[in-house]
């Protein structure tokens, strides 16, 4: 029988220390350790995917730069973006990676099409679009079978800080949020919205 899958809200937190505790979690789960979803917030901070290119970096505006492990290449993080970590075992739940990839966007899309939003994905750039603007974005590690990482929704955020990047590794790619498309909710409505359809597309799988 599968473990319950678990919701933990962490509030706003330090970007590398939640990124060590997943560590730790995933390298210390058993069998019987069940699956978590961990929602949150960072204060302002650009991450850089294990094999992602410095260069997508184009300006110094005193943010801090995170070089990590998950998939991908550069992304932000901050104030009014929700972020969900999933910690899932992958095999348990009948799950390959392209799977799980495809059910993280397609929660996302459900969520903004509760709102008369349309979302959809776009060939070889993971993520969920509104148009050409990207609206949420995901990186994964998979480590033994078992996925960290996740995805993350802008809702009411500063968008400025992507204007010093290439988000994801794409020159000049524009990005939005919930707030822009007429969705009324909070980030903690969206981050609770958000949970309920991944918690739906990962028990329909199982």
């Amino acid at each position: 029988m599968t473990p319950e899958l678990a919701v933990h809200n962490l509030g706003r937190v330090d970007y590398e220390v939640t990124w060590r505790a997943m560590q730790e979690f995933t390298a210390t789960r058993t069998a019987q350790t069940g699956d978590e979803l961990w929602i949150c917030e960072h204060a302002p901070v650009y991450t850089l995917g294990q094999a992602g290119k410095p260069e997508h970096l184009l300006t110094d505006i005193g943010i801090p730069l995170v070089r990590i492990d998950r998939g991908g290449q550069i992304t932000y993080h901050g104030p009014g973006q929700v972020v969900i970590y999933l910690l899932i075992d992958l095999p348990r739940r009948l799950l390959k990676v392209r799977e799980i990839v495809s059910c993280i966007e397609q929660a996302v899309i459900d969520l903004l099409a509760e709102h008369g939003a349309v979302a959809e994905r776009h060939g070889g750039a993971p993520g969920v679009y509104v148009g050409p603007a990207k609206v949420a974005a995901l990186g994964l590690r998979i480590k033994k079978g078992c996925c960290y990482h996740g995805v993350s929704l802008n809702v009411d955020m500063d968008l400025s800080p992507f204007a010093a990047i290439n988000p994801c590794g794409f020159p000049g790619m524009p990005v939005t949020q919930t707030k822009d498309l007429g969705i009324p909710l909070t980030p903690p409505q969206a981050a609770l919205a958000l949970a309920r359809h991944l918690r739906a597309q990962l028990e329909r799988k199982e």
